[in-house]
């Protein structure tokens, strides 16, 4: 893509590869440069070293937590959790329903919709972030807290706060849903495999495990990243996606003398001249060392997220065989090879394409004969039932028996695109009533079903979709799950079935329409109503949920 008077967002636009990328992007004469990372210290002292490449771009700058509501988002996390109420806004954060309220307070839904950039690079850690949370130790303590019997809401709710998937899933969700809706033409996230490239045979670990359980979340997570960026590349008006991998460590932003910092802040330089007793030593209180009242200095190499270096660490993690390293900007050249359509061979997702396995023309062909022997057994046995709902959640067998009813009632597709709602509500009705296979059928999968004036219906043992507690508004309990006989619903039928007719006559308009290019699946004005090419119908012209990959 060109990216020549557009607007570019690096996300972890502060961090080594951020502004690696960065310093390409500006190459590219974009009239806009969004910076966006968690403080703004960082971020002021980045756009002061991407001065010098800005030329006539605006660089522009967001900070804060993106993962969370903008109202929490430069609150420190420990702060976050020890508040009931912002506890609670996480909760529906992570397990509400994705709804336009809460994407519109999520703070990385407002910096896109702000800014509405055409290409995005993500940066961050992802994996970093949620698995640092540390599920293993919070599940240690509620469960010391349950064995003493202290456990309390306040307890299961921080450690529930802590799951990583839920945290990537709700993440990926509202970074998709507001690149399609911003018609952002390019996302490409930096990912990591966790562990540098290594195996489970890692050195390097955070506890006396090997690999430590912390290290291992962070590589699960990085892969279900990946394939859940597998699917945003699969998603019809979702942008170009791209994920580049590093498997090594990623150094270095410069080499210096000075003040070695930690977790940014100095390492305070200390001193215990005479050796003390064990037991003292460690006894809580006990201060047996001397802060020398200055920090710890030394010549250090800048690696970026993993801090500072010694030379000989630096040396031991970037040696043959270990680690070893990758510039960043050689990370950010691939990004920018392959925003320009220059496929680099290290596109994550471009490789899951080529190497997963999908649809077969042998497939294909016995899909036919598959077809045709069930109906023979139908005929056969006379054992035909229209759904058992195996899929879930039950909206396709819901939309199978109700095509199916439609089916029954006129037909054909233009029979049904010509009737009137009412009519059909109460044959419907009727034939629940005298056709007792096709309503124990229904009713034993676990869909209720809807009279005409909604006030009734008939239900089984198992209920798939229940109704709302008070039982007053059943609609959307309804529109998931139960076959809906009420004027309205069938109003949606007949709709469908105009507009597939609509549809097949302008077909029959376009002349030499016996190309490859043309829809042959296509359903028929006059084909019979099949709840199967009904349902898919719905699926792929109303819901979008055709496959764009094969």
């Amino acid at each position: 893509m060109e990216l020549r008077h557009k607007t570019v967002m690096i996300l972890g636009g502060s961090g080594l590869v951020g502004q690696a990328v960065a310093r390409r992007v500006l190459e590219q004469g974009p009239a806009r440069l969004v910076l966006v990372a968690l403080t703004e210290d960082e971020l002021l002292q980045a756009k002061r070293a991407l001065e010098p490449h800005r030329g006539a771009c605006t660089i522009e700058l967001e900070w804060g937590n993106v993962f969370l509501p903008a109202t929490v988002a430069r609150l420190d996390r420990a702060q976050i959790l020890a508040d009931p109420a912002h506890r609670a806004l996480l909760l529906d954060e992570l397990f509400g329903e994705l709804t336009d309220e809460l994407l519109g307070r999520n703070l990385l839904f407002q910096i896109l919709a702000r800014y509405r950039p055409a290409a995005v690079v993500d940066s961050i850690n992802t994996a970093t972030a949620f698995a640092y949370q540390d599920v293993s130790q919070s599940a240690r303590e509620l469960l010391n807290a349950a064995s003493t019997g202290h456990l309390d809401r306040a307890g299961v709710e921080r450690h529930v706060l802590t799951l990583t998937m839920p945290q990537l899933i709700r993440h990926v969700q509202i970074m998709m849903e507001a690149l399609r809706r911003l018609e952002a033409e390019a996302y490409v996230k930096i990912g990591t495999s966790g562990t540098g490239g290594m195996g489970l045979n890692i050195p390097y670990t955070h506890s006396e495990e090997r690999p430590s359980r912390t290290l291992l979340t962070k590589s699960a997570v990085g892969g279900a990243h990946s394939l859940l960026l597998f699917l945003m590349a699969r998603t019809p008006g979702a942008p170009a996606t791209i994920e580049i991998k590093p498997t090594a460590t990623i150094a270095w932003r410069e080499i210096g003398y000075g003040p070695v910092q930690r977790r940014g802040r100095p390492i305070p330089l200390v001193d215990c001249p005479v050796p003390v007793a064990i037991k003292q030593a460690f006894h809580p209180g006990a201060t047996p060392w001397q802060d020398l009242g200055r920090p710890l200095e030394g010549v250090y190499i800048n690696v970026g997220e993993n801090g500072l270096f010694s030379r000989a660490e630096f040396e031991t993690v970037t040696s043959l065989g270990s680690m070893e390293f990758i510039t960043p900007e050689e990370v950010a050249d691939y990004v920018m090879l392959e925003l320009s359509g220059r496929p680099t061979g290290r596109d994550v997702i471009a490789a899951l394409d080529a190497a997963t396995a999908g649809p077969t023309y042998r497939a294909g062909m016995l899909r036919e004969h598959a077809v045709a022997r069930l109906k023979a057994l139908e005929r056969e046995t006379g054992g035909r039932v229209v759904a058992y709902e195996m899929l879930g959640p039950p909206r396709l067998s819901k939309m199978l028996y109700e095509a199916e009813l439609c089916a029954r009632l006129r037909g054909t597709v233009r029979k049904l695109s010509q009737s009137a709602p009412e009519p059909m509500a109460a044959e419907a009705h009727a034939l629940v009533q005298r056709d007792h296979d096709l309503r124990r059928h229904i009713l034993s999968v676990g869909l209720p079903i809807l009279t005409p004036d909604g006030q009734c219906v008939y239900r089984g043992r198992d209920v798939v979709i229940a109704p709302p507690a008070d039982g007053t508004d059943v609609s959307v309990a309804a529109s998931r799950g139960w076959v809906d006989l009420r004027p309205s619903q069938f109003g949606v039928w007949i709709g469908r079935a105009a507009t597939m007719v609509r549809d097949a006559e302008r077909r029959q308009a376009v002349t030499e329409a016996s190309g490859s290019d043309v829809e042959w699946t296509a359903v028929g004005a006059d084909d019979p109503v099949e709840p199967a090419r009904f349902a898919a119908w719905v699926f792929s012209h109303e819901d979008l949920g055709e496959r764009i990959k094969r």
